[in-house]
């Protein structure tokens, strides 16, 4: 999936645009009654601020990250998102180790999908029906980003409720995870270098995208 990414600047958009709104769900939780109108509603907000700035769709990296942080509250569950991602090595790692993991694997998410906003043109989101028993507290909300220049891509969240809030830990763009595709990636590193090893991978991989 990393190399289909690369090379297709509509699908890193879709996974750029999930990659937002996964660290953002919590600042409007309270307002919104189901998954399914967070998603609907946030998704609007997002794409409207992303056309309405272009230093977010040339990629500042300063700008993106003031763009995010100003939607992240301290609820958010990306804690849960990384941990997943990590897999077996999260409960290896120590509680300093996991909170590195956090902020390199947040910093990696942003720097390597910041890029695609550029490609923020007509793209509208669309709900697909909701499956969820209203009795749920882990749901799959799924909705499409439609454009008049190609056919729907199906963008799909992975949501559980907290108390009264729901919060997205993981995003699905053409029927493949994020979490899933990062466990592989980390899984391998961290086989070969523990957990230690993986964080000297993430921070590298940072730098070099801090570079240029």
């Amino acid at each position: 999936m990393m190399n289909l990414l690369r090379n297709s600047p509509v699908l890193r958009l879709c996974l750029a645009l999930g990659v937002v709104l996964l660290m953002s769900t919590s600042l409007r939780a309270a307002q919104v009654e189901t998954p399914d109108e967070l998603i609907r509603k946030l998704s609007t907000d997002v794409i409207e601020k992303i056309k309405a700035d272009k230093e977010i769709q040339a990629g500042n990296p300063k700008r993106v990250s003031e763009f995010v942080d100003t939607m992240i509250m301290p609820s958010v569950n990306f804690e849960r998102m990384t941990s997943l991602a990590v897999g077996r090595g999260w409960r290896d790692a120590n509680p300093e180790q996991q909170r590195q993991l956090i902020v390199e694997f947040r910093t990696l998410l942003l720097r390597t999908y910041s890029g695609a906003f550029g490609q923020v043109t007509d793209q509208k989101v669309r709900m697909k029906p909701s499956r969820a028993d209203a009795a749920d507290d882990e749901v799959i909300v799924r909705s499409e980003l439609v454009s008049r220049r190609g056919p729907p891509i199906q963008l799909d969240y992975r949501m559980q409720k907290i108390g009264t809030n729901w919060k997205i830990y993981d995003v699905n763009v053409l029927g493949v995870w994020l979490v899933e595709t990062y466990r592989n990636q980390f899984g391998q590193e961290i086989n070969a270098g523990g957990v230690d090893g993986l964080l000297k991978s993430l921070s590298e991989k940072n730098r070099q995208y801090a570079q240029g």
